[in-house]
């Protein structure tokens, strides 16, 4: 499935966060649904859109079933534009954007100003978008759009707000440290994106963000935080005209800059060079085993990210054959398969946990299993079917909450282009089975992987797990 939950405060998409996600993937779907022929849905989205000359993109969603407006900025920025030395600084400067600018100087009138307004406010960041978002009663929506102004054009990067604000981010990172699951999924990652792993790593280490300065603030801001970089949307008690013309007065002299990903493009991640496992010692009951390929990327092969979609969706149920042999078995404890949409090549994972004596069998039992992926019998038309339309019915659902509208059109702006999500379900119809097959058979079969292995050390040394054991395990799995 297309992964692109993101935490709340402070919204940062942490490797814990995606972790969470794809452990929860041992769950997922975990519900049989009826079997039956496909649905008709309405799928028309309506995104009235305007480009001002300096090039902001402004989206407007209207919806009047309550007075509240959403005022929402999203930026291309996150972990994918991250050098070693910037390192987890898109998510400081998130920290930072709630702060004092040219028009409110401190700390303190800011937070008064959020109040005065009725501001819930919050941000997000994660691989290849950061985003800020407001929202308020929609009779104060043009101060709110000149609060959003001041902050994403004028901040001031105090450093005594600086010097607070790395030791928030450091206090986020040692909490992701403190889960053992962290460092399986780093330990992971580090190997999966071996040539650039920092930009794939949106929380950082801990020397890059205690250095961070207030020049390197400004760096990010210069290079990312411009209109032709940037997308406005204005979703709630708001009609497209007035969006529009707000827009314009307030944003419409911000000047443009040089295309950042022109002037220092974003280099691609080579392929894993060898299939490799790597052992996580942490104090833990079950262990847990994540394998991890590189999967398509949306701008290169979006058909791929599609098929990816209704495959993940379909070995997710309990009436799947994967769930059948791996979790009704008894031999694994949960296990689950996803696949991650980015553009900078997202990840597929299939991770499951079990209990230290059915190890060896487990790993033998997915292996076989994988190797079925492409089997004419492993699922159903009618599961595709049904994939197809549930799926469908989950984008369509996840229009209802304005405000969280916003926050998806923004994702799909940045990763994908608003084109990828306006045609996603006449795209998921188009998904046959020779599609999945042709994804499996891209990124799957016969492709390096990485696979993790998070188990106690005294279980470890009791059930005879060594590395060279580990490394016979790891090798590209054929289709059968």
């Amino acid at each position: 499935m297309n992964i692109h939950t993101h935490t709340k405060r402070s919204g940062l998409l942490t490797l814990l966060g995606l972790a969470a996600l794809l452990l929860g993937l041992l769950a997922f779907g975990r519900s049989s649904h009826a079997q039956g022929a496909p649905i008709t849905l309405d799928d028309r989205i309506e995104l009235p859109s305007k480009t001002l000359d300096n090039g902001l993109e402004v989206i407007v969603i209207e919806d009047h079933s309550v007075p509240l407006i959403t005022i929402e900025i999203a930026v291309r920025n996150g972990a994918y534009t991250e050098p070693p030395e910037f390192n987890g600084l898109s998510h400081l400067y998130e920290h930072m954007f709630f702060k004092g600018n040219a028009a409110i100087p401190s700390q303190e009138s800011y937070l008064a100003r959020q109040r005065e307004l009725g501001i819930v406010w919050n941000g997000t960041t994660s691989e290849e978008r950061v985003n800020y978002f407001f929202t308020l009663g929609s009779d104060k929506i043009e101060q709110g759009v000149v609060f959003m102004k001041d902050a994403i054009r004028t901040p001031r990067f105090l450093e005594e707000e600086l010097v607070k604000e790395r030791q928030v981010v450091i206090g986020e990172l040692e909490r992701n440290l403190s889960s053992p699951y962290f460092h399986l999924f780093r330990a992971v990652a580090d190997k999966l994106w071996w040539k650039f792993p920092t930009r794939k790593d949106t929380i950082g280490d801990r020397p890059t963000i205690e250095t961070a300065t207030v020049e390197k603030m400004q760096i990010v801001q210069q290079k990312y935080y411009i209109p032709n970089n940037s997308l406005l949307i204005l979703a709630g008690d708001v009609k497209p005209e007035e969006g529009f013309a707000l827009a314009q007065k307030h944003f419409g002299d911000w000047e443009r800059a040089a295309d950042p990903f022109k002037l220092d493009p974003i280099p691609p991640h080579p392929p894993i060079q060898k299939t490799e496992a790597v052992i996580v010692n942490k104090k833990v009951q079950r262990i847990t085993v994540q394998i991890g390929w590189h999967g398509p990327s949306v701008s290169k092969d979006p058909a791929a990210t599609y098929a990816a979609d209704v495959f993940s969706f379909i070995l997710g149920q309990e009436n799947s054959a994967f769930h059948k042999a791996l979790v009704d078995s008894g031999l694994t404890l949960g296990a689950g398969i996803g696949y991650y949409t980015l553009d900078k090549t997202g990840p597929i994972t299939l991770s499951f946990a079990v209990t230290p004596d059915k190890l060896d069998a487990a790993v033998a039992a997915v292996t076989a299993e994988v190797r079925k992926f492409t089997d004419k019998d492993y699922f159903t038309d009618e599961q595709i079917e049904t994939a197809k339309t549930l799926l469908a019915v989950d984008h369509i659902y996840g229009r209802e909450q304005t405000s969280a509208y916003a926050h998806t059109v923004s994702f799909w702006w940045a990763v994908a282009g608003l084109g990828y999500y306006t045609g996603y379900i006449d795209n998921l119809k188009k998904v046959t089975r020779n599609d999945m097959k042709r994804y499996v058979d891209a990124y799957i079969y016969g492709k390096p992987f990485v696979m993790g292995i998070l188990v106690d050390d005294e279980i470890q040394k009791q059930i005879g797990l060594t590395d060279k054991k580990a490394a016979e395990w790891a090798k590209p799995i054929k289709k059968r």
